[in-house]
Order: C-alpha cells, then sequence, then structure tokens
C-alpha cells in the first residue's frame, strides 16, 4: 500500500529526545513528521535512527530550506540532497512554508511572509512548480505566522493562499496554530480564514503553542496547544474532515509523554467530530 494511504489520524513531530522512546516502546502513533532539514547529510546517527523508525511508522517531511518565496535562485545543492533523502526514506509527502527565509544569498534562518500580491502569487507559484517538476511529485505549503502585514498587500492571506496553491497545482498544510497568531496578532477572523481556503487541497493540519508576549501572540511551539487553538481546529474538521493531524513541539521539548496527551486530545476530538457527523 502506498505510504500516503498510511498517513490517517495524529502523528507527532520526531525530535532527538524521544527516538529512544519510539525505538523502544513502539508507541501506537500511526505516522510522524522529520524534519528534512536534519536529515539531508550522507550519513551518521541522524540517518541511521531514521532508518529505525522508519522501518516501523510511515513518514512525511517537512523542511524550511526551499525558500519557496525568495528572490534568490532555488539552491540546485539543497534540492539534489532534499532528493537524495527522498529516495532513501520515501516519505508520504514533502512541505515546506510559503515564505522566504533570506535574501541576496544570505540566510536569516526565519520564516518570513509575504506581501500579498498578484506579483507574489505568480512568483510563489512558478517557484512551487519548479521544485515539484524537480521532485516528481506535488508538495504541501504552510501558512506562516504573521506580525505585521507588508504595505504592498492587495490580497487576504486566505485569496493569496488560495491563488497560489491553484496556479502552482500544489496541495496545502494548514497550520491552525499559526492561524490563531496571525489572526489574533492582525486583527482579522480566523473563520473567515478557514473558510476562503481551498478545502480540496488541504493534505495535513499542524497544531502548536504559542505564548502570549504582551503586544502579540509569538508562534514559540514550546507548550501545549491552548484552547483556542483547539476550538479552532474543531472548526477546521467541520470544515474539511478527518485530515491528517499533526503535534508540533520544538521549544523546552517535554516528555514523550506530553506529545501522547496532545496527539490523544487531538485524537478525540477528530473521533468526537465523525462520530456526530455519522
Amino acid at each position: 500500500m502506498p505510504a500516503r494511504e498510511l498517513i490517517r489520524g495524529v502523528g507527532l513531530g520526531l525530535r532527538t529526545p524521544h527516538y529512544a522512546d519510539i525505538l523502544r516502546d513502539r508507541p501506537p502513533i500511526p505516522w510522524f513528521e522529520a524534519l528534512t532539514d536534519n536529515y539531508l547529510g550522507d550519513g551518521g546517527p541522524p540517518l541511521l535512527r531514521l532508518e529505525a523508525i522508519r522501518e516501523h511508522y510511515p513518514l512525511v517531511f517537512h523542511g524550511v530550506g526551499l525558500s519557496l518565496g525568495g528572490t534568490d535562485p532555488l539552491d540546485e545543492n539543497y534540492l539534489q540532497r532534499l532528493e537524495r533523502a527522498i529516495a532513501r526514506f520515501q516519505p508520504a509527502w514533502v512541505s515546506d512554508h510559503l515564505c522566504f527565509t533570506g535574501a541576496g544569498g544570505r540566510q536569516t534562518h526565519e520564516l518570513l511572509p509575504l506581501p500579498h500580491t498578484e506579483e507574489a502569487v505568480r512568483h510563489c507559484a512558478d517557484r512551487i512548480a519548479r521544485v515539484q517538476d524537480r521532485l516528481g511529485r506535488r508538495i504541501l505549503v504552510e501558512n506562516v505566522s504573521r506580525y505585521a502585514e507588508w504595505r504592498d498587500s492587495r490580497l487576504s492571506e486566505w485569496d493569496f493562499i488560495r491563488a497560489v496553491c491553484e496556479r502552482a497545482d500544489c496541495a496545502l498544510l494548514l497550520d491552525i496554530n499559526n492561524i490563531h497568531v496571525s489572526a489574533t496578532n492582525l486583527g482579522f477572523d480566523p473563520i473567515a480564514y478557514l473558510d476562503g481556503l481551498p478545502g480540496e487541497r488541504v493534505r495535513q493540519m499542524h497544531l502548536a503553542g504559542c505564548s502570549d508576549q504582551g503586544t502579540h501572540l509569538l508562534d514559540d511551539h514550546g507548550s501545549p496547544v491552548n484552547a483556542a487553538v483547539w476550538a479552532l481546529y474543531r472548526q477546521a474538521l467541520q470544515r474539511f474532515g478527518p485530515i491528517p493531524t499533526l503535534i508540533e513541539w520544538d521549544q523546552s521539548v517535554p516528555a514523550f509523554d506530553a506529545l501522547l496527551a496532545e496527539a490523544a486530545q487531538a485524537s478525540h476530538i477528530m473521533q468526537d467530530l465523525h462520530a456526530r457527523a455519522g
């Protein structure tokens, strides 16, 4: 059976402190998401550990290095290494962010939001299409958190995402926490955001924690999913159906049991809505 057919329910993001728990206990998690950029080398312990996990679980890849909205040329070396990793681990799908990560040959190591213009739609869609042609597969693009609006923006974020996905014929990784953070910071309606998206292109969702900085919410992936994000997740499931969902936790990574509890909460919401719909 193709790996993509096995990506259902609620998965977890692979993090280094949890490798031993996973390999020892083989918890009943249906799939894992690997941070692509950690596995682009030619060898070493990370690749061996990922191979060991891949023997027991389906994988998806999630990266930060394509800079799909950037103006520098696509990184040929990065694409070559990504191709090798895909061939080696056979992920069900590959995703990256709808953003840029640097300019003029300099990397910021930040996910920088794009102006929502027709020009940016064409630019991003062209780069995504070239990546897809190179990899021989459709990729997923993820919405990022935002803290300010570009003066030149003319489209809503959801209209921008819809236009890029349709023009590039790519899929969408919908980060529910990022919608909540951006909606709170910029004052738009998160339900209007969900309603404006191309539901047929949503293939995966992310859930994560954020922190209140007083003047704004910060997407830090360093705490449990909060109540507002759980509520928005329920709305997203009602809108799009039981989309495979991932729990992300990157800062102050807790014991593995804490992630299992978050996954159980997401699974409960998904199953409850499915039962009500049935």
